[in-house]
């Protein structure tokens, strides 16, 4: 499957490639990313394969990140148009403006000027609300969103780490004003984090989002530098900001390894073809901070998992996710006539209708 092999995001007619280019690691002003000649290189190599889906944030290395697909931009000035970019607002990058972030009318307004101003572009594809904040009322939010979208500025909305209740009543709320729809999500999501299984990926499904995840490979522990059998650090840098695997992890990661080792790829390859191959997957965010990380995460795109591997990597990291999702679960079988799935898969023929067939 190729980088060109576009599929419409959630209910719109907007097409993306099935991975999308994440660029938290543009800039090195956190200490641990790529510099802006090496990211400039990864961004091209992923559109020279078909790539056309690019996102950011505002708060990415305070700016930076969006600075460099600007600056890329501008000197390939017909490529723009050809490529999707979404940026996120809600982050605060003036600690004495009250005003500087969240979703409200005038932050959302300024927010975008200052990406537009950093990505040298008049208008961004996708613009994500990045987190949830209880006290802006979501009217707000929505009708300021819809207004930047009247305007050309925005062309689509997404929102991204938003609880599943929270977006059910925007996206409620915006269909019924005829304000321009919530498409996608953003939601982390790996064989180490399928809480979303529980509400927010059921919920994208029955009201036509998109879903794209982050983090598919849980800060690098599905990479393939770790093993319960590795002893020592492993690259402390980044183990300093992000913990390492507990106990738990390194059963999934195991197994991650070994399924890796039958199909012949990396473990990280592995793990973004497992995401990508879930129910209700759109598009996965990758990213890298160097260019042989990057190309080893496009092999990906190659790897066809059995259902045999995908089952054993599925039992191993299956969450519990409380009621009412693992209730359903159990629940399932009962009523298999009404065609419900689970994670999914059809469920099983009902034992209770199977013991009441069998008297009659």
């Amino acid at each position: 499957m190729p980088l060109d092999s576009y599929v419409t995001l959630g209910r719109s007619g907007l097409r993306v490639s099935p991975f999308t280019l994440g660029t938290m690691t543009f800039g090195e002003d956190h200490g641990w990313g790529s510099s802006p000649e090496e990211s400039k290189d990864i961004l091209a190599a992923y559109l020279d394969r078909g790539g056309n889906s690019i996102d950011t944030a505002n708060i990415y290395t305070n700016g930076h990140s969006e600075k460099i697909i600007g600056d890329y931009f501008a000197g390939q000035p017909m490529r723009r148009d050809r490529v999707v970019i979404g940026t996120k607002f809600f982050g605060n990058l003036y600690e004495d403006d009250p005003n500087g972030g969240g979703p409200s009318r005038k932050a959302i307004v300024q927010q975008l000027e200052n990406s537009l101003r950093r990505l040298r572009t008049d208008y961004v594809d996708i613009y994500w609300l990045h987190n949830f904040d209880p006290s802006t009322p979501l009217e707000e939010t929505l009708r300021a969103l819809d207004d930047l979208v009247s305007d050309g500025k925005v062309r689509y909305v997404g929102f991204s780490d938003v609880p599943a209740w929270a977006t059910a009543e925007a996206a409620t709320i915006a269909r019924f004003r005829g304000w321009a729809p919530i498409i996608a999500l953003q939601l982390e999501y790996s064989l180490l984090e399928r809480t979303s299984e529980g509400e927010l990926i059921p919920m994208a499904q029955a009201m036509g989002m998109g879903v794209m995840p982050w983090g598919p490979l849980k800060s690098g522990f599905l990479s393939g530098k770790y093993s319960s059998a590795t002893n020592g650090p492993v690259d402390t840098t980044r183990t300093q900001l992000v913990g390492a695997p507990s106990e738990a992890d390194y059963a999934v990661i195991d197994a991650l390894n070994a399924v890796a080792g039958e199909v012949g790829v990396s473990p990280a390859a592995v793990a973004l073809a497992w995401v990508q191959g879930r129910p209700g997957i759109t598009s996965t965010l990758i990213g890298a901070r160097r260019m042989d990380q990057f190309e080893a995460n496009l092999r990906a795109l190659d790897v066809t998992l059995t259902e045999v591997q995908r089952g054993v990597l599925d039992d191993v990291s299956t969450p519990t996710l409380n009621f009412p999702a693992d209730n359903n679960r159990t629940l399932a079988p009962m009523i298999q006539f009404a065609g419900t799935t689970v994670d999914g898969r059809p469920s099983m023929s009902s034992p209770l209708l199977q013991a009441s067939s069998s008297r009659y």
